[in-house]
């Protein structure tokens, strides 16, 4: 037996092995205690975290995403710039409006119709043979009415896709004199003759009720042709082509022109204008 510590030699017995005792804490008891959760299998719940990124996304998602990329990053031409400058909100309610007076008869409208006609015709009645005025949709069709020049008035989406479909539009109706005007939303358009969606629509004619209405010219310009002058800017002369529109189209906005530029020597009067080769000491 190991020898016992004598009293009074200030030695202390040796410590009991670790785990032999085990200390007691005082456990503090606070107003709102932690309970940690354990995220293991079947135990708590995860939070609910914003996995998009971690997302893979269907192929049409990604397309369309990336395309909107790249219209904001690469240099787009002309042609296709131009459907991205739409008429503003207040001028395009105003021509929705209009368009909903025109929209064309559903199968039960025209059913009804040519019922009536049928009892007229069986009781001998004069019958009304004049033609409904209504808007007229389908891309062919249009294109044929802006190539004969029967369209008062052309409106062309902005969202046509493929774009190829309706890119010549705005230069064939420049070119036969006829005025066009983009707008948001193929398918507010087809809601108009009732259909999903609608590429480009026309109006032929007004109703007479309607001459008196007009759009407002206080908008600021854009680069559509709802006007009844359409011009240009060439070498800093202005080119009108006078078109025949209803009175109701007569007083909106101009489309906008391209910017004038002045000679090469007017710049040259600037300080610190330098052309290549061809700048001077005296420049």
């Amino acid at each position: 037996m190991p020898p016992k510590a004598k009293a009074g030699s200030g030695k202390k017995p040796a410590a009991a092995p670790f785990g032999a005792s085990k200390s007691t804490k005082a456990k503090k008891n606070p107003l709102f205690e932690s309970q940690p959760k354990n995220f293991g299998i079947g135990q708590d719940i995860r939070p609910t975290t914003d996995l998009t990124r971690f997302v893979k996304w269907p192929e049409y998602v990604r397309l369309q995403r990336q395309k909107v990329i790249l219209h904001q990053r690469l240099k787009v031409p002309p042609a296709i710039a131009q459907f991205s400058h739409t008429l503003d909100k207040n001028t395009a309610t105003q021509l929705f409006k209009l368009l909903n007076k025109y929209r064309p008869e559903s199968k039960q409208e025209k059913k009804a119709r040519l019922l009536a006609a049928a009892a007229a015709t069986a009781e001998d009645k004069e019958k009304d043979a004049k033609k409904p005025l209504f808007a007229k949709y389908g891309l062919n069709h249009i294109v044929a009415l802006i190539e004969a020049k029967k369209a008062a008035l052309v409106v062309i989406a902005h969202d046509v896709d493929p774009i190829e479909l309706v890119v010549f539009l705005p230069a064939l109706c420049r070119k036969m004199g006829v005025p066009y005007v983009i707008v948001k939303g193929k398918a507010r358009l087809g809601t108009v003759v009732h259909k999903k969606t609608s590429a480009v629509l026309a109006i032929q004619e007004v109703k007479s009720e309607d001459q008196r209405d007009s759009l407002p010219s206080s908008a600021p310009p854009r680069p559509t042709s709802l006007t009844s002058t359409m011009s240009n800017v060439v070498n800093g002369v202005e080119v009108s082509v006078a078109t025949s529109l209803p009175r109701c189209f007569a007083s909106a906005p101009r489309p906008l022109a391209r910017p004038f530029l002045p000679p090469l020597a007017s710049f040259k009067s600037l300080p610190h204008f330098r052309v290549g080769h061809l700048a001077s000491k005296d420049h």
